[in-house]
């Protein structure tokens, strides 16, 4: 199998395709941190219901984990992942026309549902036509494209917020279609996973014994999943939280204007693509466990650090080093699905990953609660706590994988 997918030429279309892909999971997440300032003002509501609209979209993604993964390991990698692309991408437009905060609190729980499925799918085809010892570069690679997306957003907000507002910049999320075409002609359905229906069926496997996700907690795997499941929602815990009302913190408390706050965004994001390239080659060579260790002590200590700062230039210097950090979502892509095997792969990991982002989606909402009462500095401050938790949880955890090691 690995000397199949050394040769394997789908392997780069799948690579390529994937970053394009991908690019659009944190650019609509980022459109409403990059807009919830301006919401919050516009439609006349606390800093609290703005919280919730963060938090509706990570429920929704939490709960796609139910779905998504199942829905990849029984019809296809590529159907899903064409699934996820239009219906998220529609649906953010959407907010475009949407008149009040129920009605977008609404389109971002379903747009949340969508996007749960990149993750789970792309880092399974990466983990089904990639070689073993590639794989943390391959997955580091296509998954990087997210600070691309959050930069590309930071951008954008900044020209068309200050000139037509925010619900214009909502209708870029529509872009999404544009990779769902390149993936619909160009890149087809795993080999493996063919095969592995194809072998079911030779089998005699009865069509309805589908992939379940109660595999996923039988003995052989019970534990990873507990344990990657917590790691996976401490760690979005600090993320999401810190990055939601990053933005507005910026403006708000440190003083910069909305089109300056863009910029240093969009800085900040260049070093997260640096950090989880780096940390590609990193996880390749001393391992993925370490490497994802190494991710949630550098985050632990560097966050404090970057909101203490109040001078824009080290404003400016300290975000790239704390985002150099957050490695640690391409470093999963690698690591969970190498936990399971062919048949409740995208299943496994991606209930790892999404459920675990759906249990973080308290933390935007806890963060403003604290930010109301305190200041959101001291709020994103209890980020570095949740990642220290996950380096914690971290130590239970497999060296490598289960399976295809």
């Amino acid at each position: 199998m690995n000397e199949t997918l050394e040769k394997n030429p789908q392997r780069w279309k799948v690579l390529f395709g994937g970053f394009a892909c991908y690019t659009f999971d944190s650019f609509d997440l980022s459109l409403l941190a990059m807009s919830l300032a301006m919401i919050i003002k516009d439609l006349h509501i606390s800093i609290e219901k703005g919280g919730l609209l963060s938090t509706i979209t990570l429920l929704g993604i939490g709960l796609s984990s139910f779905f998504i993964g199942w829905m990849a390991d029984n019809y296809g990698r590529r159907k899903t992942l064409l699934f996820s692309l239009t219906s998220f991408g529609i649906l953010t437009a959407l907010i475009y026309v949407a008149q009040s905060w129920a009605a977008i609190m609404i389109l971002r729980f379903l747009a949340g549902f969508g996007l749960g499925g990149l993750w789970a799918v792309l880092s399974t085809y990466i983990n089904e036509t990639w070689a073993p010892h590639l794989r943390g570069r391959a997955a580091s690679f296509t998954l990087s494209s997210f600070p691309v997306g959050s930069g590309f957003a930071s951008f954008l907000a900044g020209i068309l917020i200050p000139a037509y507002g925010w619900r214009v910049l909502f209708l870029t999320g529509a872009l999404a279609i544009i990779p769902a075409l390149y993936m619909y002609f160009a890149v087809p359905e795993s080999k493996e996973w063919e095969e592995s229906k194809k072998a079911n069926k030779q089998q005699a496997v009865k069509l309805e014994q589908k992939a379940s996700i109660s595999e996923i907690f039988s003995a052989p795997f019970r534990k990873n999943t507990i344990i990657a499941t917590i790691v996976s929602a401490f760690a979005f815990s600090g993320y999401w939280g810190a990055s939601t009302w990053l933005p507005t913190l910026l403006v708000t408390e440190k003083g910069l204007d909305t089109a300056t706050m863009a910029k240093f965004m969009v800085i900040l994001n260049v070093g997260m693509f640096i950090g989880m390239n780096v940390f590609g080659v990193i996880a390749d060579k001393l391992g993925k466990k370490k490497a994802l260790m190494i991710t949630f002590i550098g985050l632990t200590v560097t966050l404090p650090i970057y909101l203490s700062a109040t001078a824009p230039n080290m404003l400016l210097f300290l975000g790239p080093v704390y985002a150099f950090f957050v490695s640690f979502t391409t470093i999963f892509g690698s690591y969970f699905p190498e936990m399971y095997p062919t048949e409740v792969r995208a299943t496994g990991a991606g209930f790892c990953f999404n459920f675990g982002r759906g249990l973080s989606a308290i933390a935007p909402f806890i963060l403003s609660v604290v930010a109301a009462k305190y200041s959101l500095t001291i709020g994103l401050g209890i980020c570095s706590v949740f990642f220290f938790l996950s380096f914690v949880g971290m130590i239970f955890l497999p060296g490598r994988g289960q399976q295809n090691a």
